[in-house]
């Protein structure tokens, strides 16, 4: 194990995922600073490419989260994303980066205390697993 923090970038969907986080914040809930947020319109609309580009660009893990399957806002969003993204776990392990370090999980704009646990285990597994490089 190594006592650097583990770097994690976060594809949060703006309709329930990001408002999820912004309730775990809003509502002061502890998690890890570790996650740098970046709000997509849409799970869907996250392209397999930037998950590969953070990845290059140093981060220990990658978390994409969208609204649950059957309430998205664009309709069937989650769905595409879903199955785009399970192929590009198999990329991922071609590439030589641990399954682990790639997660996918729904949150609604409700569960703030969801996304904190989601984070804070995310990051206790990446700590288990240590940097990347």
């Amino acid at each position: 194990m190594s006592d650097r923090e583990p770097r994690v970038v976060g594809f949060l969907c703006n309709w329930c995922s990001y408002a999820g986080a912004d309730l775990a914040g809003t509502s002061r809930m502890q998690y890890p600073p570790n996650i740098r947020i970046i709000r997509v319109p849409c799970s869907g609309r996250v392209d397999p490419l930037l998950v590969i580009k953070a990845f290059e660009r140093g981060a220990d893990g990658v978390l994409v989260s969208g609204c649950h399957p059957g309430d998205c806002h664009y309709t069937q969003g989650n769905y595409y994303a879903r199955r785009r993204l399970a192929i590009l776990r198999d990329l991922l392990e071609f590439l030589g980066i641990e399954r682990d370090r790639f997660r996918i999980e729904w949150v609604s704009a409700a569960e703030g205390q969801r996304f904190a646990q989601i984070v804070a285990d995310f990051v206790k597994k990446l700590k288990e697993l240590g940097p990347r490089r």
